[in-house]
């Protein structure tokens, strides 16, 4: 068999191969559990593999080239627009080796170890960035509900919340007020106890 391009769709646990020859024809198809997709290219003469540049695309672009092969990462928006008919895992394959015809799609550069792993880093801290936004803009709708203004930013709408939580004289009334009446105090009361409980250490 004359195999020169070797496309696969990855997952998680099972592997779509699709195997054409000089002629971009598909001469074999393969469904590989992880443990039988290493095997199977443990098997074969140095080619080309053509993936998605997707999730442990990556890990197994290093992979395979320390064996010998030549790698293409392809974009993967790219890679949609050659899928035919419905998608599925091997449509999905075949996509991978018609994108890899199309002389106009530039390859994703394999990343090293190094560089994955500084851009896991900065991934994690911009969704920790991201929650804590969320958190801070949820607390201060909150405290719009009782009429109390706190400004944007995390530091400066932190410590105003902090310094609402301080202030035994903190009315939990409309703005309208001139001075908080008796029920309005009553409510302050309860909720700055309210928030004092679930407030963390």
């Amino acid at each position: 068999m004359n195999a020169t391009t070797v496309a696969v769709d990855l997952a998680k646990n099972v592997f779509q191969v699709a195997v054409a020859d000089r002629h971009w024809k598909i001469v074999e198809r393969a469904r590989l559990t992880r443990a039988q997709f290493e095997r199977w290219f443990d098997n074969r003469q140095c080619c080309t593999v053509v993936m998605e540049a997707c999730g442990s695309a990556h890990h197994f672009a290093r992979w395979l080239t320390g064996r010998g092969f030549e790698v293409k990462l392809l974009p993967a928006q790219y890679v949609r627009a050659y899928v035919k008919r419905n998608k599925t895992d091997a449509a999905d394959a075949a996509a991978l080796l018609e994108a890899a015809r199309a002389n106009d799609i530039k390859p994703v550069a394999v990343k090293s170890i190094e560089q994955q792993a500084l851009q896991a880093l900065h991934r994690t801290r911009e969704a920790w960035k991201s929650t804590r936004t969320r958190r801070i803009n949820t607390l201060r709708g909150f405290c719009r509900e009782f009429g109390l203004v706190v400004p944007e930013g995390a530091a400066t709408g932190l410590a105003q919340m902090a310094r609402y939580l301080a202030d035994e004289h903190t009315p939990a009334c409309p703005s309208c007020c001139a001075a908080p009446c008796a029920s309005c105090s009553t409510r302050s009361g309860s909720w700055r106890h309210a928030w004092r409980s679930w407030r963390p250490n």
